[in-house]
């Protein structure tokens, strides 16, 4: 089993930024992709972003040039810098992990964005 948990969600006005952090714990044998997703008020959950244990990322178009998604591994942890946000970023944050095959999800964090 491996345990997330999230933090560095929060309220900020549009045009600032966020950085959110998600550590890994638990029996971990490797952390093949970690990634962030977010449900938005009403809607469904979709992909933020993703990185493999070699470091390629994979972001939705809705973020390309403003969100920024890095990975240390000797932390076992997985980071979101969020800039430039809009109103329409307010949602919950959720990481994700896939390892050895299994999915695991966090508890998610809110984002917050105010015009």
């Amino acid at each position: 089993q491996v345990q997330l948990v999230e933090s560095g969600g929060g309220w900020v006005q549009a045009g600032g930024s966020l950085r959110l952090s998600c550590a890994a714990s638990g029996s971990i044998f490797r952390l093949d992709v970690m990634g962030w997703y977010r449900q938005c008020p009403g809607k469904q959950r979709e992909l933020v972003a993703t990185i493999t244990s070699g470091g390629n990322t994979n972001y939705a178009d809705f973020v390309k040039g403003r969100f920024a998604i890095s990975r240390d591994n000797a932390k076992n942890t997985v980071y979101l810098q969020m800039n430039s946000l809009k109103p329409e970023d307010t949602a919950v944050y959720y990481c994700n992990v896939i390892s050895v095959g299994y999915i695991y999800w966090g508890q998610g964090t809110q984002v917050t964005v105010s015009s």
